[in-house]
């Protein structure tokens, strides 16, 4: 018994009757004797629904009135789902963002929490309400104007909210059973991890693992916050997402997963002046865009000429605004031209394991080579590689890659309804 933060994503309130399963699942947590927080997404795909209603309005909609339209699909769950509650005999009260206290950055879009004001929770919690909160979403502590934190960005509401509250856990609930050693929907074997350390989760979530938002990890982690990793469609324990590091690391399997990222460009600044400067250059011109770069890798000099290549990998969505960027700085940095490929994605192994165990490179690129697959860019951290290939050999590269390292478990991963979230 204590306090708990419970968030469930858009394919777990996708419906009327979903909502109603959810309610029931909630009602019990509270009759254990739980203080209950629910963080809830917008239904289905109500956030694409209003997106797309937006470009149909304006080709360019202004981002405050975005942020305005968009925040309206979790309310909607957030009040159907204190309806659901109050039908089942529950008091429940829902809340938006800045009503339940949660303070922001000003950037629309892309919002960061600066602090969280949960008076008007406890109090609620006090009177032995179940309140729910609509995720995704604050208040600007600046403009005051309401504001969206990213896509998918419920769950750091949830974690945030949890510590806030001073919660015992946060559980994250989508329609995969936990997290798995691979996507199930490309791997159907993949294994499922009963624990998982932030670390690994960090780079699982960073490059292209769905199944908990970035920056959701970030704050779990900085605040130390348990967060178990369940499905809303079955009652097994799952995934818990903890500090591990008073384990004992030669237990630490060599491989924690493979993950992999289809959302990635790769822009290639062709015949750059190989002198000091210019690739700083062409980085702050990228940094001044607000654009977050992955990989970077620098060709040989061509001596004759005296210039070089460069190429690095960026967000998809950011490509044009990038290539824009740099056009405008041409005649200043002298490069000949750029290429631009968004015909990639990337393919990584992650497991704090490799850290004391050689080999794992050769291994991962061996496997590789065997299913015929080019690596066109690598990058490396102290628990991951990562390797950029062709978009159509992603499915193929993943599947060798967790065969390669045993990961492969018998019997196929529950995934219910398809989304991953």
């Amino acid at each position: 018994m204590g306090r708990i933060v419970q968030k469930f994503g858009g394919s777990s309130v996708a419906d009327a009757a979903s909502i109603k399963r959810v309610a029931r699942r909630i009602l019990n947590a509270k009759l254990a004797g739980h203080d209950v927080v629910v963080v809830v997404s917008a239904m289905g795909d109500t956030t694409d629904e209003l997106m797309d209603l937006a470009l149909q309005v304006s080709p360019q909609p202004k981002p405050r009135e975005l942020d305005m339209l968009l925040t309206t699909g979790e309310r909607q769950s957030a009040a159907l789902l204190a309806m659901a509650l109050s039908d089942l005999g529950a008091d429940a009260r829902s809340y938006t963002g800045s009503q339940a206290g949660v303070i922001t950055t000003g950037t629309h879009g892309d919002a960061r929490i600066i602090d969280i004001t949960p008076g008007r929770i406890e109090a609620a919690l006090e009177l032995g309400n179940i309140v729910i909160v609509a995720g995704f979403q604050g208040v600007s502590q600046t403009t005051k104007d309401i504001t969206t934190l990213g896509r998918g960005a419920s769950d750091t509401t949830a974690v945030a909210l949890a510590a806030a509250l001073g919660a015992d856990c946060c559980e994250i609930y989508s329609d995969v059973d936990g997290i798995f050693t691979a996507d199930p929907r490309i791997v159907p074997g993949a294994r499922h991890i009963p624990e998982i350390s932030y670390e690994e989760t960090l780079e699982m979530a960073a490059n292209g693992a769905k199944i908990l938002h970035l920056r959701c990890v970030e704050y779990a982690r900085r605040e130390n916050v348990p967060v178990h990793v369940r499905s809303s469609f079955s009652d097994k324990p799952r995934t818990w997402v903890k500090d591990l590091s008073e384990g004992n690391p030669m237990e630490q399997a060599l491989i924690t997963g493979v993950a992999h990222d289809r959302g990635e460009a790769k822009i290639t600044v062709v015949g750059v002046p190989d002198r000091p400067g210019e690739a700083a250059a062409i980085f702050d011109t990228i940094a001044r865009a607000d654009i977050n770069i992955d990989m970077i890798v620098q060709n040989i000099s061509r001596v004759a000429s005296g210039r070089t290549d460069i190429s690095f990998t960026l967000p998809m969505n950011d490509g044009r605004k990038a290539i824009n960027a740099l056009k405008a700085q041409q005649d200043r940095i002298k490069f000949d031209e750029l290429l631009y490929d968004d015909q990639i994605g990337k393919v990584s192994v992650i497991g704090v394991g490799m850290r004391s165990h050689p080999g794992v490179t050769a291994k991962f690129f061996s496997a590789l080579a065997e299913a015929d697959i080019n690596i066109d860019m690598i990058s490396t951290s102290e628990i991951r590689i990562s390797v950029v290939v062709d978009a159509s050999a992603v499915d193929t590269a993943v599947r060798a890659a967790h065969t390669a390292f045993g990961l492969d478990a018998e019997g196929e991963a529950g995934v219910y309804a398809g989304t991953g979230r």
